[in-house]
């Protein structure tokens, strides 16, 4: 890739009348034109509609379109001598692992975020709070579509780096920006599954070591977790994860049933200190008099980034055998998580009610073995998603430094020893990160309203109108009848979404940085403090 600051690339757009794809040798299967997905229409149901054009605007692998039009089927025989093969991950596939990138979606998704719904629907209320997930959800899946359907037109899309720079004209200055906020943002998430892995341990050793080694030694468990180089085999890792979640917010929904609304931590029948909470756990079906502005915006983020996850998808796209199947793991994933999502929060919350909830909800359970016996079938989760972010940062920078050698698709020494070593830098930065940052969760918060704002909804609002400006010119939104104007208006609240959580958002993490320190709620750097539940 041709990279610097303040160069245009140049703009070659495409003839949808003209446009030619070439299939590849006979023996090389492109599942994209035996499908017809270089033509889906995230609009259209039952089919997939007629041919669709590439988007002009400079290709990612060089300063033209045209040379980046490399099919799935020819990237499969460039790499087809290779003894490592990154185009592997698949949806149907005769093995117990059957579900390679539903593996990954379910891993990256069903998560330890979970369990601070009961806490997000304490703030907004019960029935606000469901309505927002149920929202949220389908937002997201749909955005997600629209960022297939531009891979498939562009599968020499390698991450989101590469899609941002086409979806902004080929400006080679967009494409660094992105870069940027991909690796502090996966940085920043290795750093807080750092800390969480540290509140595990010292949760199930009644804090027996410093904080400090608790976090060193979930570094180095994570960085030799992230080894692995394809999808292919981090998908049998994920699949764990994700079974095992299930069954860690499973038993913390049965806990909860089984401690009743008596047993929950802290409960106190009555209280003489303002400050304790007391009484019966308080339900509210809708938020309370008084919820302030910033509690209900972050309650409401706090929703939508445990579903925002497209930074990854792309990365998923590009290994795939046949990207046309990937809808089938979007689909599965949000299915399960509208309803895993909403039934734990809304159990573990009724149980809880407002006054003894904690985020994540594991701390509300009274009963100190519940607690870690839920908490530990959370560790396969806590280990892998960092180490999912920190597979996608290594071969961002892997691709472009051995990109056309032979290190990137064969076991040499150089090839490892770099691998391995990206890796290391990764995890150590996001060990110092974690250590030194005295309000890390909340600088989290702010970097997510910074990023995803533009991950979750800005790109793909701006995906949709270069694809549809691509294949009906100048005007499309005119051409098209109620189909073009719904599309139109919908995609547009959807950058306006992401506007709103750009700006409002980043002003409430702010604000709840400098309440933090007006209560003097931040620790010091390198703290032995204990962090568990």
């Amino acid at each position: 890739m041709a990279l610097g600051f303040g160069k245009k690339a140049d703009v070659v757009e495409s003839n949808p009348n003209s446009i030619t794809q070439d299939r590849g040798p006979a023996h090389i299967r492109d599942p994209a034109f035996e499908t017809g997905v270089y033509g889906y229409d995230t609009e259209k149901q039952g089919g997939a509609g007629r041919k669709r054009s590439r988007v002009g605007g400079g290709g990612v692998l060089g300063d033209s379109d045209a040379d980046s039009e490399m099919s799935v089927g020819k990237q499969m025989e460039a790499e087809s001598m290779n003894s490592i093969k990154y185009r592997t991950c698949s949806w149907p596939k005769p093995s117990p692992f059957s579900v390679q990138t539903a593996a990954l979606l379910f891993a990256e998704y069903i998560c330890l975020a979970i369990m601070s719904f009961p806490y997000s629907y304490s703030v907004l209320g019960l029935v606000p709070g469901l309505i927002l997930t149920v929202a949220v959800a389908a937002l997201v899946l749909y955005t997600s579509l629209v960022l297939w359907e531009y891979c498939l037109r562009h599968p020499e899309i390698r991450d989101v780096c590469d899609l941002g720079q086409m979806l902004f004209y080929g400006w080679k200055w967009v494409w660094w920006a992105t870069a940027v906020m991909f690796i502090l943002n996966n940085t920043f998430i290795q750093g807080l599954h750092v800390l969480t892995g540290a509140k595990y341990l010292n949760t199930m050793t009644n804090h027996s070591v410093c904080t400090i080694g608790f976090s060193a030694i979930m570094t180095v468990i994570s960085w030799i977790c992230s080894l692995p180089r394809t999808f292919d085999t981090l998908s049998k890792l994920a699949t764990l994860s994700a079974f095992f979640t299930f069954i860690s917010v499973l038993l913390a929904a049965i806990f909860a049933g089984v401690e009743g609304t008596t047993g929950v931590a802290g409960y106190t029948l009555n209280s003489t200190d303002p400050t304790v909470p007391s009484g019966v756990p308080l339900v509210l079906v809708v938020p309370a008099a008084g919820t302030t502005f910033v509690n209900g915006l972050s309650a409401f983020l706090n929703i939508s980034y445990t579903f925002i996850g497209q930074i990854a998808l792309p990365s998923f796209i590009a290994e795939m055998k046949n990207p046309a199947d990937f809808p089938k793991a979007l689909w599965a994933i949000t299915i399960a998580e509208v309803i895993l999502f909403s039934l734990v929060g809304a159990v573990v919350y009724a149980y809880t009610g407002t006054q003894y909830n904690t985020a994540p909800a594991f701390g509300s359970l009274g009963n100190p073995l519940y607690k870690k016996v839920a908490f530990s079938f959370m560790i396969p989760t806590l280990i892998f998603l960092g180490v999912l972010y920190a597979s996608l940062s290594a071969r961002f920078i892997f691709f472009r430094l051995f990109e056309g050698t032979r290190h990137k698709g064969n076991h040499t020494v150089i090839g490892w020893a770099s691998w391995a070593g990206i890796l290391g830098l990764t995890w150590l930065l996001a060990f110092i990160i974690a250590e030194v940052i005295p309000f890390f969760s909340d600088l989290l918060a702010l970097m997510s309203s910074l990023f995803d704002s533009f991950f979750g909804f800005i790109f793909w609002g701006m995906a949709y109108f270069r694809m549809r400006e691509a294949d009906y010119g100048p005007g499309w939104y005119t051409k098209r009848g109620i189909r073009g104007l719904w599309g139109t208006a919908l995609n547009v609240i959807i950058i306006l979404i992401g506007l709103f959580m750009l700006t409002a958002g980043t002003y409430a993490s702010v604000d709840s940085i400098v309440l933090g320190y007006q209560a003097a709620a931040f620790g010091g750097a390198f703290s032995c403090a204990n962090n568990g539940l």
